[in-house]
């Protein structure tokens, strides 16, 4: 009954948003498999090593972001394969890639209780944290990666749209 609620839901959402989700669903199974892969085979697609990107933002891409967190976090509910926080920022990565936004992916680890390591990611774009940010001060950071656009190529997409 849950899903079918779900589902009616959905079905009344503008189009913009309905296609905001899938996209979101597609890219937190591409976040997935890329996941699944030895970690240094795909570092190089998540941004330069050891680099952040600027805390300023384009006050015109706020809303894109909020909606790209908000799809985000609502369907890594759904998915039949695990969407934590890697998958997650991976996935919001490549959202915000698409749309020529620069992003900062951050990992880091921590003790817990048990004093056992643990792991974390996140995502943040200007001074916003689209991703991840739950629980984020615990973890030490040992990795970035800065995804950065190149300016030239904004700016002729700019012009252009």
């Amino acid at each position: 009954m849950f899903f079918f609620q779900k589902i009616k839901a959905f079905v009344f959402f503008d189009t913009r948003r309905k296609l905001l989700l899938i996209e979101a669903f597609i890219y937190l199974a591409w976040g997935r498999i890329l996941k699944s892969k030895p970690f240094p085979n795909i570092a190089p697609a998540l941004g330069e090593y050891m680099d952040e990107t600027s805390m300023n933002f384009n006050s015109g891409e706020r809303i894109i972001l909020k909606n790209i967190t908000d799809a985000i976090h609502i369907m890594s509910k759904y998915t039949f394969w695990e969407s934590q926080c890697l998958v997650k920022a991976i996935a919001a990565l490549k959202m915000l890639e698409r749309r020529k936004i620069e992003s900062t992916l951050y990992l880091g680890t921590a003790k817990d209780k048990s004093g056992n390591f643990i792991a974390h990611a996140w995502l943040r774009s200007g001074p916003f944290y689209i991703t991840g940010f739950e629980g984020k001060e615990r973890f030490t950071v040992v990795g970035k990666f800065a995804k950065r656009i190149n300016p030239k190529i904004k700016g002729d997409l700019d012009e252009k749209y």
